[in-house]
């Protein structure tokens, strides 16, 4: 990848996240509980002269982009560069003005596997910009700046909390995010001090946000929250409510996003507790598991390979497991004591090979810090 020169240069780095709890609860303003990750997506900015916005990738290294900043409209641009492409635009209709930069992107992360690359490419770009052109802008700010590039340029109908766990994370914590609020409280997350390990199991098939089956997802709950009287979902604590709608898919959407929400709370406290270690990760991963049977059967966004995963790694050993991300493919989020790893990581193993399935790709998901500024 051709380097960018500039007198003038950064070098910014953006995390992916795992979602601990909280899976579609985001768009309809509950709660959820996510973590950075320690992959993720660096943006090498450099200015440039004129208004122009030229993009390179080292994981597309025969394509670059350039862009005229001042004529950037949604719609304009397809592939990976409607992400930085769309952050520019944000930026701009949010009254920044944006100098002309080269960017070379670079990522650890896999595409498709729910651990939010595309956030972390916003937002390690709109960092990069932001810095380039001298434009302060704070942190949540910024997130619904990197939302807003993603739902309205790009078309992904997402909610805020891939964002804000990009920027807002700490080290060795998870963010509990009311998204009702925007509220945020740092928990303590620290797997390895209780012998355990978080374990992201690639399923190694890719799934599209801006394909059909989540906005069917999220148009279904909106109709539900109208169906109960309520602006949105999030905003009903009892599961028990959802027993009110006569449409039985409308029920079961509703069921898990009220259920889940109130997860998310659930391990939140049990991890900020005086409870012993032991039992509050014994606890959270049991909620993991029961969170995946919801997903799969109440929000059907679950995938054969994701549902063999979760029994699998706790049949060999795993605390308790789930899918995480919009669903419809990517990866499965496991607790997993630190001596029952390898079995765990066999088993999948075995498990995929046996069905003829692509085998399965291993992250170890430590919960790291925030977006930062590298060079």
């Amino acid at each position: 990848m051709r380097p960018v020169r500039s007198m003038t240069t950064c070098v910014w780095f953006a995390p992916g996240r795992a979602n601990l709890m909280g899976e579609h609860t985001d768009y309809n303003e509950g709660y959820v509980l996510p973590f950075a990750l320690a992959q993720g997506v660096t943006a090498t900015a450099g200015a440039r002269p004129g208004r122009l916005l030229e993009l390179r990738s080292r994981q597309v290294p025969d394509e670059q982009v350039t862009l005229a900043l001042d004529s950037l409209e949604p719609g304009a641009v397809s592939g990976w560069a409607a992400y930085p492409a769309g952050v520019a635009w944000a930026l701009r209709e949010d009254g920044s003005d944006v100098t002309g930069a080269s960017i070379d992107i670079d990522s650890d992360l896999p595409v498709g596997a729910g651990v939010s690359s595309s956030a972390a490419l916003e937002c390690s770009v709109a960092l990069a910009l932001c810095s380039l052109s001298g434009v302060p802008v704070e942190r949540r700010s910024l997130a619904a700046i990197a939302r807003r590039a993603e739902n309205d340029f790009v078309g992904a109908p997402t909610g805020i909390i891939d964002q804000y766990a990009a920027l807002l994370c700490q080290e060795g914590h998870a963010l509990l995010l009311d998204c009702a609020t925007l509220a945020v409280t740092q928990v303590p997350f620290r797997p390895a001090e209780a012998g355990v390990a978080a374990l992201i199991v690639d399923t190694r098939v890719a799934h599209a946000l801006v394909s059909g089956g989540y906005a069917r997802r999220r148009a279904e709950c909106e109709e539900a929250a109208r169906l109960l009287g309520v602006p949105f979902l999030g905003a009903i604590a009892d599961p028990a409510a959802a027993g009110r709608l006569a449409d039985p898919i409308l029920r079961r959407r509703a069921r898990h996003v009220i259920s889940d929400s109130a997860r998310a709370r659930a391990v939140a406290s049990a991890l900020a507790s005086d409870e012993p270690l032991a039992e509050s990760y014994r606890f959270t991963g049991e909620l993991l598991t029961e969170a995946h049977i919801s997903l799969r059967d109440d929000f059907e966004v679950s995938w054969p390979e994701a549902d063999v995963t979760v029994e699998v790694a706790n049949a060999a050993g795993a605390l308790g497991a789930r899918m995480i991300g919009g669903g419809f493919g990517g990866s499965v989020l496991a607790l997993v004591p630190v001596d029952r790893m390898t079995a765990v990581r066999a088993a999948l193993t075995e498990a995929f090979t046996q069905r003829s399935w692509k085998p399965p790709e291993f992250i170890d998901a430590v919960p790291s810090a925030a977006a930062r500024r590298l060079a």
